[in-house]
């Protein structure tokens, strides 16, 4: 009964890595290393790569800037309306990331509190700045979601013992918490970064899609398959897709360490 249980479950995961790298080689190596090479130098791929690092690097940021302590918070503090608090920041994970644009963009482009920023001359409507907090609407629940049980995760003890060695509660977070948080928070920050990287949906209904303006790496590959520009679009896709595998390799050493896995 166990063999033919792992025969079968052996059988699943051969076919499925199958699918998912057949799909992913397909594409890779729809086009020749040469008109791969042409593509990555032209001006537009370049200026899409520029955007994209530029855009997921400070959203990634943001996100940990923010999802990290309100983590910890969630996690070491009590109060009323927690639960509902909980579920608000990891309900886009369950929304469809076109929602979350159109949240985004009826909030800052067709309320008084967004015509009021933009009169500040804050803008988030068809600019960069719209692409970082599309990018970080849909990739603090990962980052939240991660830490928080990576926080679960770390025997209360050592930080009550901290405590009673007269450390303020930051000095409990600063110099027991995050050491032993460390692989989570490296991990969180992977993900949510390659999140940030690949994501098109909200950031195309908030930002639009530009050339050369508001062009990332997604809306790249979105403009050129559509006006038929197939070697654009393919280097666009191989760049996420290699990207992507290097982010994943160096996620998985920190999370092999990590008890959050």
């Amino acid at each position: 009964m166990d063999v033919s249980f792992r025969s079968i479950a052996l059988t699943l995961c051969g076919l499925t890595v199958l699918l998912l790298a057949g799909a992913l080689l397909s594409l890779v190596t729809r086009t020749t290393p040469h008109d791969l090479w042409a593509s990555l130098r032209s001006e537009e791929i370049q200026f899409a790569i520029k955007l994209s690092l530029l855009t997921s690097l400070s959203s990634t940021a943001l996100c940990v800037v923010v999802a990290v302590p309100t983590a910890y918070v969630l996690t070491h503090k009590r109060f009323w309306g927690r639960s509902i608090i909980n579920v608000i920041l990891q309900l886009p994970l369950a929304l469809p990331p076109v929602v979350a644009g159109m949240a985004l963009l009826v909030l800052f482009g067709a309320t008084d509190f967004g015509r009021g920023l933009a009169d500040l001359g804050i803008r988030f409507v068809f600019t960069t700045q719209g692409i970082i907090l599309a990018q970080f609407f849909v990739i603090v629940p990962f980052m939240y979601r991660i830490m928080k049980t990576t926080f679960q995760g770390i025997n209360p003890r050592y930080e009550h013992v901290a405590q009673t060695l007269g450390c303020t509660d930051f000095e409990v977070f600063r110099r027991v918490t995050m050491p032993m948080a460390r692989n989570g928070l490296i991990a969180g920050a992977i993900i949510a970064w390659c999140r940030a990287l690949g994501e098109f949906g909200a950031a195309l209904m908030l930002a639009g899609a530009t050339r050369m303006r508001t062009e990332t790496l997604p809306t790249a590959l979105y403009l050129n398959m559509t006006s038929g520009n197939l070697p654009l679009a393919v280097a666009a896709a191989t760049i996420l897709i290699g990207i992507a595998f290097v982010a994943l390799i160096i996620f998985e050493r920190a999370a092999g360490t990590s008890r959050v896995f």
